[in-house]
């Protein structure tokens, strides 16, 4: 069979390349623009391979259900390496990948997930007591403390103290470093991982990854030495896990598995949190049907992540902008057809979900945001894949929208808030997601209680 690549642009490979990694948005709206909703590119560099992007859903559909062994790994999780090890779920492929996906799906779904909700309701309530009313602040930064905080005492088990302040530091350090395109340029280019000592940008991540290590491996060991049937963490539940063949997680991967649900789900849910909240308080009409709706079951959990309006409003901002751009890239390992176009191994074939988001055939008017396109339509998870889709979508997909809902509703309910800037807020790139600009600010205007006081009172 040979290949029939669908069109795409024709410039260089570099060119193409620096143009995706410059402004990703903008080249697949020049591209959508110029060849629709699929289309060839060559964005790996020198030599690199076809790359094709897929915005249609009948065509993101075929590549998620798949036969096992069509496709393999594409080339970009290598640079996720470094920071979550070789046993991480996103490593890894056929078997070994299904048995961490089957160990790990149980503590992030269902019941178990359930569990967490008062404590990130309290995580989320000790954050913003910082806030002062009147003075802007930056919510993204209050987001991302959220996030961090909830991934360290609901996911490693971790309980304040001195180990946890600890590595919070350390951890906030090192997220905060991938996040530049400088210091997260090395990830990309092993010819730049040279250990020349810890003044050294190789060296000194690697000397970050050994404490960061040392601690993670300690809490491990202490709950080995002491175990709990009590403790309903993730970490806790992982350790307590078995497979098909009775065998337990090693302590190398939960520290993979553990730096892979921190990796994935910090700055992500955090970046959905800020845009949630841009969106809804840049759409006065949202933000009221929100209030009314989460004013009965402020202090239920299960209640709150129960609403549907709630529920739409996550996901048509997961939808806007959603947490990654791509799902998983895929590498054809045996000749395959999709749609009318045909592919030969070695080909990159990459679900977009910025482009399956922006179809105007799916989604009329795809720039507003509009929550009650999911109130009134059901939309099928090749149409709307905010997490990936398939066998390798996004493990804690139901925690982080579980963890959106509530951060959102504690807030709200916590307090009056507007929006500090005037200007555009523009999406800018912030390591692997995309975040309102940097002057995109806040300000908490009043106690909740207290302006429905002023509100009655009047």
């Amino acid at each position: 069979m040979s290949a029939t690549l669908p069109n795409g642009p024709r410039t260089p490979a570099l060119a193409q390349t620096l143009q995706l990694v410059a402004d990703p948005i903008a080249f697949f709206d020049r591209c959508a623009q110029q060849y629709g909703d699929t289309f060839t590119t060559r964005v790996l560099g020198w030599n690199s391979p076809p790359v094709v992007f897929f915005g249609n859903p009948d065509a993101i559909a075929q590549i998620f259900t798949a036969p096992a062994g069509q496709f393999e790994l594409g080339k970009v999780t290598h640079v996720f390496r470094p920071l979550t090890g070789d046993r991480s779920l996103i490593m890894l492929d056929g078997e070994q990948h299904q048995r961490q996906r089957q160990l790990l799906m149980p503590p992030l779904h269902g019941d178990r997930m359930r569990t967490y909700g008062a404590l990130i309701c309290d995580i989320t309530r000790q954050v913003i007591a910082n806030w002062t009313i009147g003075e802007p602040f930056s919510i993204r930064h209050s987001t991302s403390e959220i996030s961090l905080q909830v991934i360290l005492r609901v996911v490693f088990g971790m309980a304040p103290g001195p180990r946890y302040e600890q590595l919070k530091q350390l951890l906030n350090t090192l997220l905060e470093s991938v996040t530049s395109p400088l210091y997260s340029s090395q990830f990309f280019f092993p010819l730049l991982q040279q250990n020349l000592g810890t003044w050294s940008p190789w060296g000194g991540f690697l000397q970050q990854m050994q404490q960061i290590d040392a601690l993670v491996y300690a809490e491990i060991q202490e709950r080995r030495q002491s175990p709990s049937n009590d403790r309903a963490d993730v970490l806790s539940l992982l350790m307590a896990a078995h497979d098909e063949s009775g065998d337990v997680m090693s302590d190398r991967e939960l520290r993979d598995q553990l730096m892979t649900l921190l990796l994935l789900g910090h700055e992500t849910t955090a970046s959905a949190l800020a845009w949630a909240f841009y969106w809804i308080h840049q759409t006065p009409a949202v933000l009221q049907q929100l209030q009314q709706d989460i004013s009965a079951w402020s202090d239920d959990p299960d209640a709150l992540a129960q609403l549907p309006y709630l529920t739409a409003v996550c996901k048509e901002s997961l939808r806007v902008y959603p947490i990654a751009l791509i799902s998983q890239p895929r590498k054809v390992k045996e000749p395959v057809t999709i749609g009318s176009c045909s592919f030969d191994p070695g080909t990159i074939v990459i679900p977009c979900i910025y482009l399956a988001h922006r179809r105007a055939q799916t989604y009329p008017q795809p720039e507003q945001f509009q929550p009650d396109r999911f109130l009134q339509n059901k939309f099928t998870p090749y149409e709307f894949l905010p997490f990936g889709g398939g066998v390798r979508s996004c493990i804690g997909a139901a925690f982080s929208l579980y963890e959106m809902k509530l951060v959102l509703a504690t807030v709200l309910s916590a307090y009056q808030l507007e929006l500090a800037n005037t200007g555009a807020v523009m999406p800018a790139r912030r390591g692997i997601t995309f975040v309102p600009s940097k002057q995109f600010r806040m300000r908490a205007v009043a106690p909740r209680g207290a302006a429905q006081d002023v509100a009655f009172c009047s």
